[in-house]
């Protein structure tokens, strides 16, 4: 599916949405509610608690057929075990996550912000990943000694890409490893707060064309939630990439 873009949220269980966003909407549909406006999702309650497998499959049946979920690493992972003897976890996240069928387009693996680089772990962790060939992988770094080409080497060898995180909180690592564009936007200058605005959405929607033209597929997902803005920056980059058609005539899903 390359040139193919999904534009989200990162979660939808957002209380603090319910008479705003989900104003009407029973708490029971709204990830169908979302599916309807977006055409992707970021899953992130996975990182916090692995949900059994049944309840990705009910997430499938809920959602359009050209509808993709990403999903965020357990923490006990990336965090506790920071990366290391990550075999048996995988195979884990393997079995449940794999309810979502072939709507699973991403993983994502968070590293904790204070973890500096550790290129051999990374390596050990990254060869596992790499059988699990079922979906994509993407590396989401936020201490600064990550950016480099030597780790970027790395994740190239192994089709592994980097998030672009941005947010006022942590740096930002503008770097692509191969030809998946993936984007979490967090919000700034108020980290999870700040909505984004007008010309803001239009640089973004402007990388996302290159990104296109280029054969990435792209995901795009707003995690500034705290006071609301993500849906509806969502909506409004959606509709500046609908508005801007590709020069190739590709669609957008």
């Amino acid at each position: 599916m390359s040139g193919a873009v999904f534009i989200g949220t990162s979660g939808w269980s957002y209380t603090g949405w319910k008479d705003s966003f989900y104003a009407g909407i029973p708490r029971k549909d709204w990830l169908a509610y979302c599916a309807g406006n977006f055409t992707g999702i970021e899953v992130n309650t996975t990182f916090y608690g692995l949900q059994k497998r049944s309840v990705f499959e009910r997430w499938r049946v809920q959602t359009p057929p050209d509808f993709r979920f990403a999903v965020k690493g357990n923490r006990s992972l990336t965090h506790n075990k920071k990366l290391l003897a990550p075999a048996s976890m995988l195979l884990r996240h393997k079995e449940r996550v794999g309810g979502l069928g072939d709507k699973l387009a991403a993983m994502l693996w968070q590293v904790p912000a204070n973890q500096e680089k550790n290129l051999d772990r990374l390596a050990e962790f990254v060869r596992h990943l790499s059988r699990w060939t079922e979906t994509r992988h993407v590396m989401e770094f936020r201490h600064l000694s990550w950016f480099d080409q030597e780790v970027a080497s790395l994740l190239t060898s192994h089709r592994v890409a980097v998030c672009l995180s941005h947010a006022a909180a942590w740096p930002l690592w503008d770097c692509l490893t191969t030809d998946f564009a993936y984007l979490r936007l967090h919000g700034y200058p108020r980290t999870y707060a700040s909505s984004y605005g007008p010309a803001e959405l239009a640089g973004w929607a402007k990388r996302i064309r290159q990104w296109r033209r280029e054969g990435c597929q792209v995901h795009v997902y707003f995690n500034n939630d705290a006071e609301g803005a993500a849906p509806y920056d969502a909506l409004r980059l959606l509709e500046l990439c609908r508005q801007q058609p590709m020069a190739d005539n590709m669609e957008l899903l």
